[in-house]
């Protein structure tokens, strides 16, 4: 009998979603900073979009009842940041201030975490939901300062200024793009992040060309220079692109492991894989954009191998020059298939092409 109370109790305390420990989470979460800027993001998305948000809208987002939403929503009208009008709710001006300083915050924190730490890809974004409400307005501006004023994101998404400004690039979903003509892909939405952390498996980013080679109503090929890569179109609706300019798809750049032995290249830059401390280390080496970098030796078991860059030998395994991206190699040494040497005066005017 005394267990069958103990579990009474137990279940009256916590559990899920009626207990008195989710009833008073629940409570002060609608009280808190992050319920209104979770709030304020979606109606933003909403108006972005030109749908309209509602009660219902908002409440499936938030995963709250439609009870807890309207409360939520009366305590934003209060604080002037919401009006309820007969087709739903839209943002004051003051909301509207509010909603982009939110999402400035949470978009230089992507860039941040991106850049600057180890944080894998697919838990960026979840984790910058979580910082974006931890600094004030001024901590905004000085990490925006600190960082150069970035303009877009990890996921291409634009990254407004401290006057709210932000740029907009033309698009449109790579399901709705002709095949063989070159794209550049210009967004990856994150979200699901079960979709999200499909594309990132394939190494696709926010600058890459492609092209499309085939598609069907049960996958997309879309191919690289060095790959490649098949997509459930579900997956490939996620993916934004626009029309390549002539010299990106001349320019179009592949993994510094197609190098061969006496080749040289130019360092286009490093791939969204290489993160934090590698990047930083990437970087100090000279592995920066137009720098001539040239394969010169390989270990007796292929790994590592050395190449020089800025007249100094570096040595990387074959996972870290995955990440260093460079132009179409030219040639300024033996020839792969004959043995023979180029003439130094063709050399000599490659090496200048490159340098130039």
């Amino acid at each position: 009998m005394t267990e069958i109370i103990i579990l009474i109790a137990v279940g009256a305390l916590f559990l899920p979603q009626y207990g008195l420990y989710w009833r008073l989470r629940r409570r002060r979460w609608l009280h808190s900073r992050q319920a209104v800027d979770d709030a304020l993001s979606h109606l933003h998305q909403f108006q972005h979009d030109g749908r309209q948000a509602s009660v219902e809208s908002l409440s499936n987002t938030l995963g709250t009842s439609t009870k807890h939403t309207l409360i939520l929503v009366d305590r934003m009208a209060r604080l002037d940041l919401v009006v309820m009008t007969g087709q739903g709710m839209r943002l004051t001006a003051e909301g509207h201030r509010w909603a982009l300083q939110i999402i400035r915050a949470h978009r230089l924190f992507e860039r941040y975490l991106a850049d600057e730490t180890s944080v894998p890809r697919e838990e960026i974004h979840a984790r910058a939901h979580q910082l974006e409400h931890t600094v004030t307005e001024a901590q905004v501006d000085k990490m925006d300062a600190d960082m150069g004023h970035p303009t877009f994101d990890p996921q291409g998404d634009p990254i407004p200024n401290a006057a709210g400004d932000m740029k907009e690039i033309e698009s449109q979903k790579l399901v709705d793009w002709p095949a063989g003509k070159p794209a550049q892909i210009v967004h990856i939405e994150d979200e699901p992040p079960e979709v999200y952390a499909q594309i990132i498996a394939e190494d696709l980013h926010p600058g890459m060309v492609i092209t499309i080679v085939d598609m069907s109503p049960v996958r997309v090929v879309i191919g690289t220079p060095d790959a490649e890569h098949v997509l459930a179109p579900v997956v490939a609706a996620n993916i934004s692109v626009r029309e390549a300019s002539a010299d990106r798809v001349e320019a179009a750049d592949v993994p510094l492991t197609t190098l061969q032995h006496g080749e040289t290249g130019r360092v286009v830059g490093l791939s969204p894989a290489c993160q934090g401390l590698t990047r930083r280390r990437f970087l100090d080496l000279g592995l920066t954009p137009g720098a001539r970098i040239e394969r010169v030796m390989q270990s007796a078991f292929s790994d590592p191998t050395a190449y020089r860059v800025r007249n100094t030998l570096i040595a990387l395994r074959r996972e870290q020059s995955d990440m260093v991206r460079i132009e179409g190699p030219t040639w300024s040494g033996p020839t792969a298939r004959t043995g023979q040497t180029e003439p130094a005066g063709e050399r000599e005017q490659k090496e200048r092409k490159i340098e130039a």
